[in-house]
């Protein structure tokens, strides 16, 4: 009897491997919330540092999608634009960079991150790095446009489409918090001013307040687990709390090192990354140890003052090892293991 006789609608068998789970999560949902919660940190930059860091942040994002597209039309892939995660990755790319980047270092930094560490590795899904972070830490080959920051509320506001000179950043830089703490110093800065923003930085190191009101957002819309931001954060709190340096105030000490760099940044979004970090609870709990350890150490004995990115990055690289190491067992496994080996005596 065929379908028309018996006026039954068939439709096609999907098969796949387990888990089965049903959800009304989707890619582009995931995407749109993280989106969304960078925004208060991308408004803070936009008011401490004037229209040319959202400017930077269109370029950058443009840049990131555009490479995207144009190398699946190339390589005569299906589109995967549509799924946000490269414009999550030009925008997180950005929020890493200080607002006088020249607008091609930004493309540059985006055409690695989408073409060299996501695409090639099979796209979304199967890169092993954090390409945000990736981008970030290739775009160190130009120390002398990109190691210089500003301090907010300067010259800014009015450069956004011309370019920025090295001399107009070398009459405008300031060092970061960073900078002082890497010398065993407090920056001449208050806890109020780190938490607000007031203090040179990349576009998303300098709002506190901000990042954890994005984090917050992305733990109740269960975008994010708070598992690894929390571990991440209090290793680098329990580690700078215990080894202070410079003879400052243990608490003192500590608070200045949550709130200033890319800390935070780095433990909501980057670290926080589906597919570069462990799926287990346990090798989240490792992973994120790992991170904030790394991060203490590179930044007490490496010689740049900041060391987020290098962290996550050295730690995606174990993540398939975190994931091997605490896969759970299947139900009844040890007690079948445990008979068997009575059975052998």
């Amino acid at each position: 009897m065929s379908e028309k006789d018996t006026g039954l609608q068939t439709r096609p068998l999907s098969v796949a491997s387990s888990p089965h789970l049903g959800t009304v999560d989707s890619t582009p949902g995931i995407m749109l919330d993280v989106l969304i919660a960078l925004v208060p940190a991308l408004a803070s930059a936009v008011w401490f540092f004037g229209p040319r860091a959202l400017v930077l942040t269109l370029v950058t994002m443009a840049s990131t999608v555009g490479f995207e597209a144009l190398y699946r039309k190339l390589m005569k892939l299906p589109m995967s634009v549509g799924d946000l995660s490269a414009a999550v990755t030009g925008m997180l790319l950005a929020m890493c960079l200080p607002v006088q980047t020249p607008y091609w270092v930004a493309v540059l930094g985006g055409a690695f991150s989408i073409v060299i560490v996501k695409q090639l590795f099979g796209g979304l899904g199967k890169n092993f790095m954090n390409p945000a972070l990736a981008g970030r830490v290739f775009l160190f080959s130009f120390p002398a446009i990109l190691g210089k920051f500003v301090a907010p509320g300067r010259e800014f506001w009015a450069d956004v489409f011309t370019g920025v000179s090295a001399a107009d950043v070398d009459a405008i830089s300031n060092a970061t918090p960073m900078a002082a703490l890497h010398q065993g110093q407090l920056p001449n800065l208050s806890i109020q001013q780190l938490l607000v923003g007031e203090q040179a930085g990349s576009l998303g190191e300098v709002a506190s307040l901000m990042l954890i009101a994005g984090g917050i957002y992305l733990v109740l819309r269960k975008v994010i687990s708070p598992r690894i931001p929390l571990f991440y954060i209090g290793t680098v709190a329990v580690l700078t709390f215990l080894f202070p340096l410079g003879g400052i105030d243990r608490t003192t000490w500590m608070l200045y090192n949550l709130l200033s760099g890319g800390l935070l940044l780095g433990a909501i979004f980057m670290a926080t990354d589906y597919v570069t970090s462990p799926v287990t609870p346990t090798g989240r709990t490792v992973y994120a140890i790992g991170c904030g350890a790394l991060t203490v150490f590179l930044r007490y004995f490496g010689s740049y003052p900041e060391s987020v990115s290098f962290s996550i990055l050295v730690m995606n690289t174990f993540v398939w090892m975190l994931d091997k190491a605490f896969l759970p067992h299947r139900f009844g496994t040890p007690w079948f293991k445990k008979k068997a080996k009575e059975a052998g005596k």
